[in-house]
């Protein structure tokens, strides 16, 4: 192990297995009865001295277990020798653990504690229960501390990765949020500027355009109300410039049909389906079909003569079909769903129907753990004096239904140029 990258802590235990070992060896060397004994206490504190500071043993696996093998024998010739040897079996034990694999750390443990009981056997020292005890024991405490202290560890680097990924998703969830309540307000001033300012200038606009058509030829106030007229045609245009440029992206491009049909491309609202591009007038289809496991497969269908809805209408609409749509993609393991647009002479409706295994919508709607996705919904159909109905039971799939009345239009005929 790099000492760099030691915590204080750790630092301090190292230092302190330096100072047992060292303890234990001089203790042996004192008490040792030759030359011999005093020699190999030497040179097994030479051999673990040396393998503390060489960088390659702190570097490498293999040069540790080399080092690690030599200092066991020069450690099993010291025990040949003196059995006060045997003392320097407890911190061999934590080198062991903390030098080789778990698979081999607890047999090698095992075997250093049945050397040093040997030993002591074989100097003719009186047999009593501590000697077989106290190797044993100390092997039994030093396996308990080091596999605990790196269950331990363990641990705590799953906590800290967990926290870093908690930290990142509140980041994510957070730029999430901003960009949603983003294009919320943005939907909101579309929809008041289409509902207040535009609809306030286009009747100013008609009602200028009657006043013109009452006044006596060669009034003076005709050129004023000329211009007042002009001066709203332009604001109006204005106002639907800055309707237009705040609408959601999915509507920048194309119309509410065209919107619905890029649900069914692969990755839209969460599904999967691909087909044939090209979606004709009222009464056309376009039909994909998904790669095997990726999702159901999506057809769009429209009915009726198409009109033009106001914004809200087409953002209600498309918010609906896309969190219908991701509901049946994570929740109704369905093989097929259908969104079917119908403009009729008073309502315009939106279907989206799929053949998944379906849910109890009584039990749903009571649960406490009910989704935001339905609620969400049935407020924005009814947001703009709709309905909103979900048909649906076990085994039989899911229909959600949403209609809005048709805005009804002024009488009044525009002048050329102008529209609603």
């Amino acid at each position: 192990m790099d000492p760099r990258s030691l915590t204080p802590v750790l630092r301090v235990l190292r230092l302190c297995l330096h100072l047992l070992l060292a303890g234990l060896l001089a203790l042996a060397a004192l008490r040792a009865d030759s030359a011999g004994g005093v020699a190999l206490a030497a040179l097994t504190g030479a051999v673990y001295a040396a393998g503390s500071f060489l960088p390659s043993v702190q570097e490498s696996r293999r040069a540790a277990g080399v080092w690690l093998g030599v200092l066991c024998a020069s450690w099993l010739a010291l025990l040949w020798l003196t059995p006060e040897g045997l003392w320097v079996a407890f911190p061999l034990y934590f080198l062991q653990l903390h030098l080789l694999p778990v698979r081999w750390s607890v047999p090698s443990v095992a075997l250093t504690a049945c050397a040093a009981i040997l030993s002591y056997v074989r100097h003719g020292a009186p047999l009593n229960p501590g000697v077989f005890i106290g190797p044993l024991l100390g092997a039994a405490v030093a396996v308990a501390t080091v596999l605990g202290y790196q269950a331990l560890y363990r641990e705590s680097e799953r906590r800290r990765r967990m926290v870093e990924e908690l930290i990142a998703t509140r980041a994510e969830l957070a730029a999430a949020e901003r960009h949603a309540g983003t294009l919320a307000e943005r939907e909101r001033l579309a929809r008041e500027i289409h509902d207040t300012l535009a609809q306030g200038l286009s009747s100013i606009q008609l009602l200028l355009r009657a006043a013109e058509r009452t006044l006596p030829e060669g009034s003076p106030a005709a050129g004023h109300i000329e211009r007042a007229r002009r001066a709203a045609q332009d604001n109006l245009a204005e106002a639907r410039r800055f309707v237009r440029a705040l609408s959601p992206p999915d509507l920048a491009h194309g119309s509410l049909a065209a919107a619905l049909e890029r649900l069914c491309e692969p990755g839209a609202a969460g599904t999967a389906a691909t087909g044939p591009d090209g979606t004709g007038p009222a009464g056309t289809e376009r039909d994909g079909t998904a790669p095997a496991g990726t999702g159901p497969r999506v057809r769009f269908s429209m009915s009726g003569t198409p009109v033009e809805l106001p914004t809200p209408y087409e953002v209600a609409l498309l918010r609906i079909a896309q969190s219908a749509l991701a509901n049946t993609v994570r929740h109704a393991s369905a093989a097929r769903a259908e969104i079917t647009l119908s403009f009729m002479d008073a309502s315009v409706t939106l279907d989206v129907v799929d053949d998944g295994k379906g849910f109890d919508p009584a039990r749903v709607a009571s649960s406490a753990e009910g989704g935001f996705g339905l609620p969400a919904m049935r407020s924005r159909a009814e947001s703009l004096g709709g309905t909103f109905a979900v048909e649906s039971a076990p085994g039989q799939g899911t229909a959600v239904a949403v209609s809005l009345p048709l805005p009804v239009t002024l009488p009044v005929p525009l002048p050329t140029g102008v529209s609603t």
